[in-house]
């Protein structure tokens, strides 16, 4: 059986990731979404198996120490990351894994795994100001927050010309972004299906 791939979604707030992912979810049950293990608390509104799997700061230092983690991160003084050994479970299946990441994430997991393994998507979703525009449409926030994420927007866009394939999602694009995303998840279904 072929190795599987490994999908990873980078985009700024506001670019329609998640909108994107969830069809792509819809319209491809095989689709396989590693959990995020974090250190956050639980929302009120969570749901089990929503791909969060909560654990200790001290159970995830641990693991940060035994090298576990494909990739993890800091925001907001809580921890996310995502297990190597799952990811690894599924490609060795054959499957399509798909992951949502932060460019920080992205950078961390090519830089251990195999490059014909992994395809990254970058959505492209317009300026800054649209990005913000569509963001505060959403919900609220405070000017600091907003300037750290305009920071961290800076940073993804360094990101955007080494992606494989780049998605244009901006206003009144929806429709051709969802097909096109849809195109670079048949052909990574289609190569490990072979």
């Amino acid at each position: 059986m072929a190795r599987g791939t490994l999908i990873l979604v980078i985009g700024p707030m506001g670019s329609g990731k998640s909108m994107l992912m969830n069809h792509a979810i819809a319209r491809f049950p095989e689709l396989v979404t590693p959990y995020s293990y974090t250190t956050r608390a639980r929302r009120p509104d969570h749901v089990e198996n929503d791909h969060y799997k909560f654990i200790s700061v001290e159970d995830f230092k641990e693991r940060i120490a035994r090298g576990e983690f494909l990739e993890w991160a800091e925001f907001s003084g809580n921890f996310y990351g995502t297990l190597k050994a799952e990811v690894e479970e599924g490609l060795k299946e054959g499957k399509v894994m798909f992951k949502e990441m932060e460019v920080q994430g992205v950078r961390q997991a090519l830089s251990v795994m195999p490059k014909d393994e992994v395809v990254t998507i970058f959505i492209e979703a317009g300026s800054w100001d649209e990005l913000v525009r569509r963001a505060l449409s959403r919900a609220p926030m405070e000017a600091d927050e907003l300037e750290k994420r305009r920071r961290h927007h800076e940073d993804e866009l360094t990101f955007m010309p080494h992606a494989d394939v780049i998605i244009y999602n901006r206003e009144g694009e929806k429709e051709s972004a969802k097909r096109a995303f849809e195109e670079v998840i048949e052909h990574a279904i289609n190569n490990v299906t072979k």
